[in-house]
């Protein structure tokens, strides 16, 4: 069987990925997009594209019946389905199948089997595998607590609650099903008893139609936000600790593999403990998010892999041994300290420092980019606000650590807030670099200190002041008459420039003259001297040490990027605009979304906390609470209203203001 041409079902970064390969394998490609994704880059990369109407997953992406039907228009013979939406959907496969074209991916039944997570686990522990074992939600008791509702259907830590109360269950189960029913088409949802902490560890396996079978090596994924992954490395430290646990983690996972009769990739993941005791909790039929770890410590590029076996190849006959480590992050647009809010918004710039590599295996030490976005991309509400994987692969794990936190530390991300000062911090973390890593590490070593800018606030200072310098060059550039005067310049003495920045840390009032010669007084740094300025750079002498700043201002929003740590700025606008001002007690939609339910009546008197309404984003709910106890006055939205990120979606009046006003 000869495969001419791949339609990947999916978008973004996987899409991506999958063409890079297919070219490089001298294959065709098509794409697929929703309206929302009509200007991303999978689109204009694929040799064709085909338009699914509408935005929404269930209107797009999740509709089986029109992926086919591009596939026939476009001439494609192949489909790869990525990850989420219908990569693991039995029915889609199947149609695909009768519908004449290869399915990249395992046998039908395969996913059937493996589709159901309840039943996915009673196949396994006939199968000598160790299980935990599953609970019916109506049955679960005080006894049970805490619990995880699962979704069935699914993963990516969608469907996914911790409960730890019962009388929380009923409440929870409702969200949890709707956003499976959202994400992956099927509502079912299952509950398995909650362990605290523990070691995700998954192992990456390989299998074709001839028989043969690799446990291609494994990966620990322990560190996650919400049940989903936030970073991810091969090997797994704790693996490396307890070499016995390895081969019985991969004589379980062959055992798994054979047991379902499956062909092509799969992940099949287990919960271990520090004694090296591991359970499974699901088989993954597909490609993971963070298979490039597996890539780079192997030697193997996978969607190659996936390409063969799909057309009747035997696997090699020699599997490579596992080389070196790798550690993978997921940069997503979203605010950890704000309960991990979703961002939206244009990426103005997105660029790693120096040369790295796009979709590719790594075979030396250096950095890889596996990213949906590019400069210029925007990111919608509709989908996951990931924006890229950040790869390193070194000799030793601590060389990658230190690689990939240097490299993110020293990446242009402008536009979006992001999680990557997040993600710097944990590499840093003493217990990271020990190898110390487990489900619970955010809540063990405080989410809060972890989400610490990296860059402090005398930083931020000095990057205000390289702010306020470059847009004097940027005006005196652009400037029609002398051009060659310092900005602010006059004959005689009189008051000096002034500049307000805020930062979530607070306000940067510049004040600063320039003499006609350029040089720099500037309050509160007596030490600091200029020795360049222009619109994009200013070069800073701070008692004898040279420092460079790149600046980019797009609007009001500047960011300035050194080796002391990025900053992200807001320029205060010189007057203010009363219309603009917040009435007190106003709740403002955090992010763009939809309202899909509403918790309080216009009227209605609330108490603190209570949730008022709640808003679809990003394919999860978020609960939008009353900032205090009072009366309901304004509820200007309704079930189904699309809002935008600062929208005003309530207001509650105190009451001792109420009374006020009455008066």
């Amino acid at each position: 069987m000869t495969i001419t041409s791949v339609l990947v079902a999916n978008r973004g970064e996987i899409a991506r990925r999958v063409f890079a390969t297919c070219r490089r394998s001298g294959i065709g490609t098509v794409a697929v997009f929703s309206d929302a994704d009509a200007d991303s880059p999978h689109v204009g990369e694929a040799d064709a594209a085909v338009r699914l109407p509408g935005n929404t997953p269930a209107e797009t992406y999740l509709r089986g019946e029109l992926i086919i039907a591009a596939a026939q228009a476009s001439g494609a013979d192949a489909i790869h389905p990525g990850y989420g939406f219908l990569s693991e959907n039995a029915e889609f496969a199947r149609a695909v199948v009768d519908a004449g074209l290869t399915w990249i991916g395992p046998p039908v039944k395969s996913i059937e089997l493996m589709g159901s997570k309840v039943e996915s686990k009673k196949i396994m522990d006939a199968a000598g595998v160790p299980v935990l074992s599953e609970l019916d939600p109506a049955a679960v008791t005080e006894a049970h607590l805490p619990v995880l509702i699962k979704a069935s259907a699914g993963g990516g830590g969608r469907g996914m609650r911790v409960v730890r109360e019962l009388s929380s269950l009923a409440g929870e189960l409702d969200a949890a099903r709707r956003e499976a029913q959202s994400a992956f088409g099927d509502p079912t949802v299952f509950c398995e008893r909650y362990l605290e902490t523990g070691r995700h560890i998954e192992v990456q396996v390989m299998a074709d139609r001839h028989g043969g079978v690799w446990a291609v090596g494994e990966r620990e994924c322990s560190i996650q936000r919400r049940h989903q992954k936030v970073v991810e490395e091969a090997p797994s430290p704790l693996v490396q600790r307890i070499p016995a646990m390895r081969d019985k983690l991969f004589e379980a996972s062959r055992l798994a593999t054979g047991a379902i009769g499956y062909e092509g990739a799969g992940t099949v993941e287990f919960l271990a403990d520090e004694r090296g005791d591991f359970f499974f909790l699901e088989m993954n039929t597909r490609l993971q998010v963070e298979h490039p770890v597996t890539e780079c410590t192997t030697g193997l590029d996978l969607v190659e892999l996936q390409l063969q076996v799909a057309a009747g190849e035997p696997l090699p006959r020699v599997q490579p041994e596992i080389r070196g480590h790798s550690i993978e992050v997921r940069l997503y647009a979203e605010d950890p300290a704000k309960d991990w809010q979703p961002q939206s918004g244009t990426v103005h710039h997105l660029a790693l420092p120096g040369d790295s590599a796009q979709f590719t295996v790594l075979r030396e030490q250096g950095v890889r980019l596996d990213s949906g976005v590019t400069s210029g991309s925007v990111v919608g509400v509709h989908y996951d606000p990931m924006l890229a994987k950040v790869i390193s692969y070194a000799p030793t794990r601590t060389a990658a650590a230190r690689l990939l936190a240097s490299t993110l530390a020293r990446t242009k991300v402008h536009g979006l807030r992001t999680n990557r000062d997040l993600l710097v911090n944990v590499l840093r973390h003493p217990a990271f670099v020990a190898g110390d890593t487990d489900t619970a590490f955010f809540a063990t070593h405080d989410l809060a200190v972890l989400s610490v800018p990296l860059a402090g606030t005398a930083v931020e200072r000095l990057s205000a002041l390289a702010a306020a310098l470059a847009d004097a060059a940027g005006n005196r550039a652009s400037a029609k008459v002398i051009a060659r005067l310092p900005s602010g310049w006059r004959n005689l003495p009189s008051q000096p420039q002034s500049k307000t920045y805020s930062t979530a840390a607070g306000d940067y009032e510049v004040r600063y003259s320039l003499s006609r010669s350029g040089v720099l007084t500037a309050d509160g740094f007596d030490e600091v001297s200029l020795v360049s300025a222009t619109e994009n750079q200013v070069v800073l002498d701070q008692a004898g040490v040279r420092r460079a700043f790149d600046v980019a201002a797009y609007g009001s929003e500047v960011f300035v990027d050194s080796a002391l740590g990025p900053v992200a700025l807001t320029a205060a606008p010189r007057f203010v605009d009363p219309s603009t001002e917040i009435a007190a007690g106003s709740l403002l939609a955090p992010m763009p979304g939809s309202v899909i339910r509403l918790g309080a009546a216009l009227g209605d008197t609330v108490t603190a906390g209570q949730p008022i309404l709640w808003l679809e984003a990003m394919k999860m709910e978020h609960t939008v609470t009353a900032p205090a106890s009072g009366v309901l006055v304004e509820l200007p939205v309704y079930v189904g209203r699309q809002v935008e990120v600062g929208s005003i979606l309530a207001r509650v009046e105190e009451p001792a203001t109420a009374e006020e006003d009455a008066s």
